[in-house]
C-alpha cells in the first residue's frame, strides 16, 4: 500500500496536507486542483503494474455522469475513470473527456465509455453519436448496450451476514438517493433495496434505523448525528453505510460523540477507495474492483469495434475488506 509520504512526494506537497485531504478535513484551505491530484495519485499508486500489449490505435470518449466537483466528493467514479485511462494508455488508445451537456459532445470518436448512471433517454442520445458504447455502473438497456456493473445486492447481503454472524441484532443503514441527471426518474439503489429485503426476511428490519441523504461526507456526518440523537442509548450496534465518503463522515460524528468504534458501533462502507485505508480507524468496506470495471469496459469496447454483434453485460464481483472499524 502506498504511504501518505509517497503521495506527498509525488505531488510536491506536505505530508500533513495529504493527510488532511484524505480525511476530508473541511477546515483545510487548498484548491480543488490539489485535492484532485491527491485523490488521483492515491488511486494510481494502489494500481498494480501491467505488462504491455500490442498497441491499438483508436480514439474514444469517456462520458462522465459526475461533474469534476462531484468526483472530488465521491472518488468511486474517479477510480473507474482512472481504470479506463490506465488501460487505454497501455493499449495506445487516445481518450477525450466529455459530459452530456458539454461543448465537445459532437467530437468525432470511434466509441464511447459512459461512466455513471445514465437514463434510457440519455443512452439513446449517445447512441445517435455511435452505437459503440459501453456503460459502466449502469445498464440502461441490456438488450442493446454493453455494460459493466458490480453486484451491490450480493455485496449488501455479505455485509449483513457478517454483522449477524458476529452477534449484531440491531443494524442500521446510512445511504444516498440519486436521480438521473435528466430528471426522468429516481434511481433505485440496490444497497438500500437489498438491506430492507434481507433483514425483513429475517425479521430484523427496523425502518427507524434507515437514514437516506446524498452520497457525501457531509451527509454521512449529518445522518449519523441524527441517528445518535434519535436513538440515544439504543443506537444500532452496527451500520452499513452506502459508500466510503459517507462512512468517513459517520466515523467523524461517532468520534465527536465519544462513541467507540468498533467497540460500541461497527461501521462498514462501500467501494474501498484509497482514502478508506488512511482514516482512523481504518475503514472496513466492500471492495469494488473499480480498476477492473474500467479496464473491462475498454476490452468490451474493443470487441464492439471488432464487430461483435452479441450484447454483453459483465458483472464484477466484490469482496469484503475487514479493517478496524468493525467487529
Amino acid at each position: 500500500m502506498a504511504t501518505i509520504k509517497d503521495i506527498a512526494e509525488r505531488i510536491g506537497v506536505s505530508i500533513a496536507t495529504v493527510s488532511r485531504v484524505l480525511n476530508y478535513d473541511t477546515t483545510l484551505s487548498v484548491s480543488d486542483e490539489t485535492k484532485q491530484k491527491v485523490f488521483e495519485v492515491a488511486e494510481e499508486l494502489s494500481y498494480r503494474k501491467k505488462s504491455g500489449r500490442r498497441p491499438i490505435s483508436y480514439k474514444i470518449a469517456i462520458v462522465h455522469w459526475y461533474t469534476e466537483q462531484e468526483e472530488l466528493d465521491d472518488m468511486y467514479y474517479m477510480s473507474i475513470r482512472l481504470g479506463v485511462e490506465s488501460q487505454c494508455e497501455m493499449l495506445n488508445i487516445q481518450t477525450t473527456k466529455m459530459y452530456m451537456d458539454g461543448p465537445n459532445l459532437n467530437e468525432e470518436v470511434h466509441g464511447i465509455i459512459a461512466i455513471g448512471k445514465f437514463s434510457l433517454k440519455q443512452a439513446e442520445e449517445l447512441s445517435r453519436k455511435t452505437e459503440n458504447i459501453v456503460f459502466v455502473d449502469s445498464s440502461p438497456d441490456e438488450d442493446r448496450f454493453d455494460s459493466v456493473v458490480s453486484n451491490f445486492y450480493k455485496a449488501t447481503e455479505n455485509v449483513l451476514q457478517y454483522f449477524i454472524d458476529r452477534g449484531h441484532t440491531s443494524i442500521g443503514y446510512i445511504g444516498g438517493k440519486e436521480t438521473f441527471k435528466d430528471q426522468t426518474a429516481d434511481i433505485d439503489d440496490p444497497r438500500s433495496v437489498s438491506f430492507e429485503r434481507f433483514l425483513s426476511e429475517k425479521g430484523m428490519f427496523n425502518e427507524s434505523s434507515v437514514y437516506i441523504g446524498s452520497f457525501s461526507v457531509n451527509d454521512g456526518y449529518r445522518l449519523m448525528k441524527q441517528a445518535i440523537k434519535e436513538h440515544k442509548d439504543h443506537l444500532p450496534t452496527a451500520f452499513f453505510v452506502g459508500n466510503d465518503p459517507m462512512a468517513i463522515g459517520a466515523l467523524k460524528a461517532l468520534h465527536e460523540e465519544q462513541i467507540a468504534v468498533p467497540d460500541r458501533v461497527s461501521i462498514i462502507g462501500v467501494n474501498d477507495i484509497s482514502v478508506s485505508k488512511y482514516v482512523h480507524p481504518p475503514l472496513s468496506t466492500v471492495k469494488v474492483y473499480t480498476e477492473v470495471m474500467g479496464s473491462t469496459a475498454v476490452d468490451l469496447l474493443l470487441e464492439k469495434l471488432s464487430e461483435r454483434q452479441v450484447v454483453k453485460k459483465v458483472s464484477i464481483s466484490t469482496k469484503l475488506e475487514i479493517r478496524n472499524s468493525s467487529k
